[in-house]
């Protein structure tokens, strides 16, 4: 194999390895991004210590996409394609096209630029290598001790969400009894979950939500499996948005929380994660209420 298919191959490879998803985690939400924000619903969450890299966007939601809103990200195409990859993919697309065109065959024109798709991987590796260091550093900081793991209100904790165009809406400061609460719905949540519990779940979330949650355990029922969650731990939590808008107070808060997340066929063998091993995730909820009334979860985002 000559040294130009050798790079290509390991190119591939490597490509491959960090496009791939990792264990198809079925908790809550099924590891998917979905629900509304009120304005926001189309805007990144922001980032906080416990999800530095922001939130995924949403794949289903009732909102209407054409409303922008505050955040000003509603029709700015605000994806989850990466451009470094965008622009590798259509590199090579390009040089395929140049192959065929110069009468060198789709992968011809790849082989003269070898030493150029050398420097790519290696930016490639070094992006990888930078966000692992990164995500392990703000994992390792240390958590308060106390009635919740989420970080003690700060002066972020009223602040307005950031966002451009149109003027923001009302900030809104939260208080220990809240973060109390979306620590319980965590707990509540996935109980409801394992339980096959739509009725708890009506409690405890939206009818967006109830209706994406309903369609997710049919589909474990359809194939004949049945995920449960058990010994949740949140490792931290910490607020990265609160605000009020058209009578309703919303707030979104990033959590890292580790489990045992589990899905069995019908005999009970074990077909996805394991009984033994903890897994570790971060989401962004955001949970909104009625003036003085209890917070009910509207949205589950993936971190990045």
């Amino acid at each position: 194999m000559s040294r130009s298919a050798r790079l290509i191959a390991l190119l591939l490879v490597t490509l491959t390895l960090g496009l791939t998803p990792g264990l198809a985690l079925a908790r809550a939400g099924s590891g998917s991004s979905m629900g509304s924000r009120g304005s926001f619903t189309y805007s990144a969450p922001n980032s906080t210590p416990t999800a530095p890299y922001s939130g995924a966007p949403m794949q289903r939601s009732m909102t209407p996409r054409a409303s922008t809103g505050y955040g000003g990200y509603g029709n700015t195409g605000y994806g989850n394609r990466s451009p470094f990859m965008s622009g590798l993919m259509g590199g090579l697309l390009g040089a395929g096209i140049g192959g065929l065109l110069f009468g060198h065959g789709m992968f011809g024109g790849i082989g003269g630029m070898a030493s150029f798709l050398g420097f790519l991987l290696q930016i490639f590796l070094l992006v990888m290598v930078v966000r692992l260091l990164l995500r392990w550093l703000f994992s390792a900081r240390p958590v308060l001790a106390g009635a919740t793991r989420f970080a003690p209100p700060g002066m972020d904790a009223g602040a307005a969400p950031a966002g451009g165009g149109g003027h923001a809406p009302p900030s809104l400061t939260l208080g220990a009894t809240d973060f109390q609460s979306f620590e319980r719905s965590l707990h509540a949540v996935q109980a409801a979950w394992s339980a096959h519990d739509l009725n708890a779940l009506g409690r405890l979330a939206t009818p967006e939500m109830l209706g994406y949650f309903a369609d997710q355990l049919a589909d474990q029922a359809s194939r004949g499996v049945r995920n449960s969650v058990s010994d949740i731990r949140l490792d931290r939590g910490d607020l990265s948005q609160a605000w009020s808008e058209h009578g309703r107070d919303y707030a979104t808060v990033a959590m890292r929380f580790s489990m045992i997340d589990v899905t069995r066929d019908a005999t009970g063998q074990v077909v996805d994660g394991s009984p033994n091993e903890r897994v570790s995730v971060a989401e962004f909820w955001t949970f909104l209420r009625v003036p003085g009334g209890s917070w009910i979860l509207s949205a589950i985002q993936q971190a990045r």
